[in-house]
């Protein structure tokens, strides 16, 4: 069984309309080239969306579903960024008050960004564990609504929009390689594709470095609190978590790792090819898509940029050849 049903996605649907456009859906022939395996590779492209990523459809989802007692009194969640940024962003197109927890040098243009857009934005603890912990106490405290970036039935809805647009756009892809961190994106997927195109194959790609969901997807046993190493903050998991772990086990085709020097090197070929700058989410499922590639022979597969927020330091170190650590 799914966490959500279709009909929650279409009913997000509806409501992020008036707020947020369709991402892009390209294609790029030197992208084929580059994976090989006659490929055609179609890149959709969250990271044109307000604040950079996909994040935003998760968190105006939330923002729009609460009842109007919820809406006066707020929301908080804990983010290392971008979930952050959506739920922020949605509530200043709302007036909702959002607050967001990061740990302690957390990115700071992140932070910055999420301020931006007038939201409170509190650094607590050393990890994104323990500004989570803080935020639920702070949500108890202050008589806000919790807002998950995982386990939320609304943020899953809200990652589905995102299949449900791509598959409107090109009803013939036959694949989509996901970079998955909690697995809010490849759940809204795999439900998307449940109704409107049952033979979709769903692929979820994870760091070398922060290895927790696919191991637990493999063997069966959901993992908690494992160290996470990766430049790669919106992928940095160490935790499965219960709303999405069964729905991925029954909705994806496979589920790969891929190493910290193959999410930089695809970090530069898409701004080589494409002209984007990815975050190392975002370039995630072109290395994940490159490993699989011998088995996706002659098909059309999306790929999702599904983050642009690459910040400074990282970049230099990517485009002089290399890998954050």
């Amino acid at each position: 069984m799914y966490p959500i049903a279709y009909t929650d996605v279409l009913a997000a649907q509806d409501r992020l309309r008036p707020h947020l456009d369709p991402s892009p859906l390209r294609h790029y022939p030197l992208l084929d080239a580059l994976v090989g395996h006659d490929i055609r590779v179609l890149v959709k492209h969250e990271n044109h969306l307000p604040t950079g990523s996909f994040k935003v459809r998760n968190g105006t989802a939330c923002i729009t579903s609460l009842t109007p007692a919820e809406a006066a009194l707020g929301v908080i969640a804990a983010s290392t960024g971008n979930h952050g940024q959506g739920l922020a962003w949605a509530g200043a197109q709302l007036g909702v008050s959002v607050t967001i927890c990061v740990p302690e040098g957390n990115n700071p243009e992140k932070n910055a960004a999420i301020r931006s857009y007038g939201a409170t934005l509190l650094e607590v603890g050393a990890r994104y564990d323990d500004a989570a912990h803080a935020c639920a106490t702070l949500a108890v405290e202050q008589r806000r609504t919790l807002v998950h970036s995982t386990n939320h039935r609304e943020v899953l809805a809200g990652a589905g929009t995102m299949t449900a647009e791509l598959l409107a756009q090109a009803p013939e892809v036959d694949a989509v390689v996901i970079a998955l961190g909690g697995g809010s994106q490849a759940v809204g997927a795999v439900v998307a594709a449940s109704s409107l195109k049952p033979s979709l194959e769903v692929f979820a790609v994870q760091s070398e470095g922060a290895p927790a969901q696919h191991d637990g997807w493999h063997d069966g046993h959901l993992r908690t609190g494992i160290a996470a190493r990766t430049f790669a903050e919106g992928i940095a998991t160490g935790s499965c978590y219960p709303l999405t772990f069964e729905a991925l086990r029954l909705g994806l085709r496979d589920f790969v790792l891929v190493s910290e020097d193959a999410i930089a090197q695809s970090v530069r070929d898409l701004w080589r090819i494409t002209h984007n700058l990815a975050e190392g989410s975002g370039a995630t499922g072109l290395a994940g898509l490159r490993r699989l590639a011998p088995r996706l022979a002659g098909k059309t597969v999306a790929i999702i940029l599904c983050g642009g927020n690459l910040d400074a330091s990282r970049a230099a170190i990517i485009f002089n050849g290399g890998t954050p650590r």
